[in-house]
């Protein structure tokens, strides 16, 4: 091979890995806003004071409960609280007709992990904001993205997360079926 073809070859080569590393990404993940602006911000702020337990409650056997329920909103919200529109449409779409929210899911786990919400929240007494981040901060929802090949949202937790927290907390392993069905 010639100098000048291989110094053409060599660029190709960074070109398509560049652009691989730049669009693979962007061709991943479909991206989706949510069907209503929210902010967390407002909601937990001294003038609502809501805790993340408030709208987001671990069931009787101790299962997360998920997404709040449209009569969860519907305490606070029979009538809009605000001037936008997104407030409106929250109660003449959904609180009034008593119709759920499509709310799409940022952190649906995969088949095969079971995470119980009680022992972390309720006996480590880890609060939410260590894997889940500081919602209460935010004005917004972030950008919703799902792997177009798994199906499975990009989530805010990665099983690494996990693991450097049990060898904080734990100071040991934790057996892989402890999690993993």
């Amino acid at each position: 091979m010639t100098r000048r073809a291989l110094l053409f070859f060599s660029a190709g080569l960074v070109f398509v890995l560049a652009l691989g590393w730049a669009g693979f990404p962007r061709l991943l993940y479909a991206r989706a806003e949510q069907p209503l602006r929210f902010s967390h911000k407002t909601h937990a702020s001294d003038k609502a004071g809501l805790a993340c337990a408030d709208c987001h409650p671990l069931a009787e056997d101790g299962r997360f409960a998920g997404i709040p329920r449209i009569d969860n909103c519907a305490a606070c919200h029979t009538e809009p609280q605000g001037e936008t529109t997104d407030e409106k449409r929250l109660v003449e779409e959904y609180v009034t007709p008593a119709r759920e929210i499509p709310w799409l899911v940022y952190s649906r786990q995969p088949e095969n992990v079971r995470f119980p919400h009680a022992i972390h929240v309720k006996r480590a007494k880890i609060a939410c904001e260590r894997c889940h981040g500081a919602h209460a901060e935010s004005d917004a929802l972030p950008l919703h993205e799902t792997n177009r090949i798994t199906g499975y949202s990009r989530g805010l937790t990665k099983m690494s997360d996990c693991e450097s927290c049990h060898a904080e907390h734990d100071h040991e392993r934790t057996a892989c079926l402890a999690c993993h069905k």
